[in-house]
C-alpha cells in the first residue's frame, strides 16, 4: 500500500462574535432591505448581479449639502458632476433638486442638454473640447472653463468667427497643502500663470471672464485645504477688481469631498474620518466671508461635488459562486461581481455584506470576482462568514464612478434599478445583450467566409 503524501496541517482562527484585541466587533452586519424593499425579492425578479440606486438617499444627501452651505453663505449653487454618474435618471434627480450640470466632454454636454439643462446652467470643464463642442457652448452661453493657453487662443478664434462673446472662467491649480498636487489641469497661481491668463481674457473683445475655478483633487478630507483655496481665489478676485474694476460673477471650488468609503491603507474606517458637509461648508464660507470680497458683490459659490452626493445611494447585489482554500490556508470566496463592475475596489476597502444572517463565525477571507485575471480582487482580507454557492451579498456605497468607469470585459454589463420615494422599482438601464454588443462590429468581406 502506497504511503500517502504528507500535507502540512493548517490552523485558521475562527471568530465567533467575540471582540478583537481593539475591542471592535467581529460580527458582520447584514443588509436585507434597500429602502424597505427586500433584496431577496429584487434579485428574484432581476437576477444577479445588478445595481440598485436609492432616489430617497440621493435627495436626502443633496438637501443636507445644500442646507450646510446655504445656511452659511447667501449665494450657493451645486452643479452635478456628470462623470461621477451620468445615468439620465440619476442626473434628473439632481436637476429636479436644483443642481446645474458640470460636464467634461461633448458627450456629457449633450446628455445635460437632453436632460433639460439650458446652456447657461452648464459648466464645461476638461482639457479636451472639440471645435464643435466649443462652438455649441459659445452659442448656448455655457460657462467654458479654460484649461490652457492653447485653448484660450482656439476659443478666441471661434468666438470671433461667430461674432459672439464666450462666457469663460479659468481653471487654477494652487498650493493648498494637498499632496500630490494636481498641477496638470489649468493655470498655476503661484508662478503667475493664472494672472497672466486672466489679463489676456480681460483684454479679449470676444471673451467675458465670469469666474475662477479650482479643483484640487479627489477624496480630500483636509477641510483646511478648501479654506486656503477659497481665500486664494477671493484674493485673486479682489486683485482683478483693483486693476480692471470688474467683479467675477462666481467662484467655483470644484468637488473632491470625501464619501464614507474607506481608502485602502487607512487605519480607521471612512465612516469615522469623513468630514461632514457642515465641516466643508464652515471652512469654505468662513474663508470667503472673511476675505476682502465686498459684501454687496459676493460672487456665487459653485460646488461640483459628485462622490459625496451619490456614493451612499448606490448598491451592488451579487451571489456567491464558490469557496476554496488558498495555499497559505486562507479561505477564498468567489462572487459574481468583478472589478469590471466595481472599479472603485482598486482604491476602496468596500464592505461586502451578506443579505441574511448565516453564522456568527467569521474567518479571514479573500473575496474574488469571477474574471479570469489575477487582479480581480474585491477584498484582499476581510472577516467574513462562510456563505454557500447561491447565497447573496450586497456591496453598499458604490454610487460614484462605478456606472461610468465600468468595463465590458468578459461579461456583459448588468441592469441598473432605481427605487423611488414610493418604494417602487424602476429599470433605468437595461442589461446589455449580446446583440447590442455585437452590433458595433463590422467584419471585412474577405473574413466573412472564414
Amino acid at each position: 500500500m502506497k504511503k500517502l503524501d504528507y500535507e502540512r496541517p493548517i490552523i485558521n482562527k475562527v471568530n465567533a462574535g467575540m471582540p478583537d484585541k481593539f475591542g471592535m466587533s467581529t460580527r458582520v452586519p447584514v443588509i436585507s432591505h434597500i429602502e424597505e424593499v427586500a433584496i431577496a425579492d429584487i434579485m428574484e425578479q432581476f437576477g444577479s448581479p445588478l445595481y440598485v440606486i436609492s432616489e430617497p438617499c440621493i435627495r436626502k444627501t443633496y438637501r443636507q449639502a445644500q442646507k450646510a452651505f446655504a445656511s452659511r453663505y447667501p449665494r450657493v449653487q451645486f452643479a452635478w458632476s456628470y462623470k461621477t454618474n451620468y445615468l439620465n435618471a440619476v442626473c434628473k434627480v439632481f436637476h429636479s433638486e436644483g443642481a446645474w450640470a458640470e460636464v467634461v466632454s461633448g458627450f456629457e454636454y449633450t446628455k445635460a442638454i437632453e436632460n433639460g439643462i439650458s446652456g447657461d446652467q452648464i459648466i464645461f470643464n476638461g482639457p479636451e473640447k472639440s471645435k464643435e463642442d466649443l462652438e455649441r457652448a459659445i452659442q448656448d452661453g455655457a460657462m467654458i472653463h479654460l484649461d490652457s493657453l492653447d485653448e484660450f487662443y482656439f476659443l478666441g478664434e471661434l468666438a470671433q468667427k461667430l461674432n459672439k462673446k464666450a462666457n469663460v472662467a479659468i481653471r487654477i491649480n494652487l498650493d493648498a497643502g494637498i499632496y500630490p498636487r494636481w498641477d496638470r489641469f489649468g493655470f498655476n497661481l503661484e508662478n503667475g500663470e493664472a494672472w497672466h491668463a486672466m489679463n489676456r481674457i480681460m483684454l479679449h473683445e470676444h471673451m467675458e471672464l465670469l469666474g475662477l475655478h479650482t479643483h484640487m483633487g479627489t477624496y480630500i478630507t483636509a477641510v483646511k485645504a478648501y479654506a486656503i483655496a477659497a481665500e486664494k481665489l477671493a484674493d485673486l478676485s479682489t486683485r482683478l477688481f483693483r486693476k480692471f474694476n470688474s467683479h467675477v460673477k462666481y467662484i467655483d471650488l470644484g468637488g473632491g469631498f470625501a464619501s464614507k468609503n474607506t481608502l485602502k491603507g487607512a487605519y480607521l474606517p471612512g465612516t469615522d474620518t469623513c468630514p461632514s458637509f457642515d465641516d466643508y461648508a464652515e471652512a469654505i464660507t468662513s474663508a470667503l466671508l472673511a476675505s476682502e470680497l465686498p459684501p454687496e458683490n459676493l460672487p456665487l459659490l459653485i460646488l461640483e461635488s459628485g462622490r459625496a452626493l451619490v456614493d451612499d445611494a448606490g448598491f451592488l447585489l451579487g451571489s456567491v459562486l464558490a469557496n476554496k482554500r488558498l495555499v497559505d490556508g486562507r479561505r477564498a470566496t468567489v462572487i459574481d461581481i468583478g472589478v469590471n463592475m466595481l472599479f472603485t475596489s482598486f482604491w476602496y476597502e468596500h464592505d461586502v455584506l451578506p443579505t441574511r444572517q448565516k453564522s456568527e463565525q467569521t474567518e479571514n477571507t479573500t473575496i474574488y470576482g469571477p474574471l479570469c485575471m489575477n487582479i480581480d480582487v474585491i477584498r484582499e482580507a476581510v472577516q467574513f462568514p462562510l456563505l454557500q454557492r447561491g447565497d447573496t451579498v450586497v456591496i453598499p456605497r458604490i454610487g460614484a464612478y462605478n456606472m461610468t468607469q465600468w468595463m465590458q470585459f468578459i461579461k456583459l454589463r448588468p441592469p441598473v434599478l432605481l427605487i423611488d420615494e414610493d418604494r417602487k422599482i424602476h429599470l433605468i438601464r437595461k442589461k446589455e445583450t449580446y446583440e447590442q454588443f455585437n452590433a458595433m462590429e463590422n467584419i471585412p468581406e474577405h473574413l466573412k467566409s472564414q
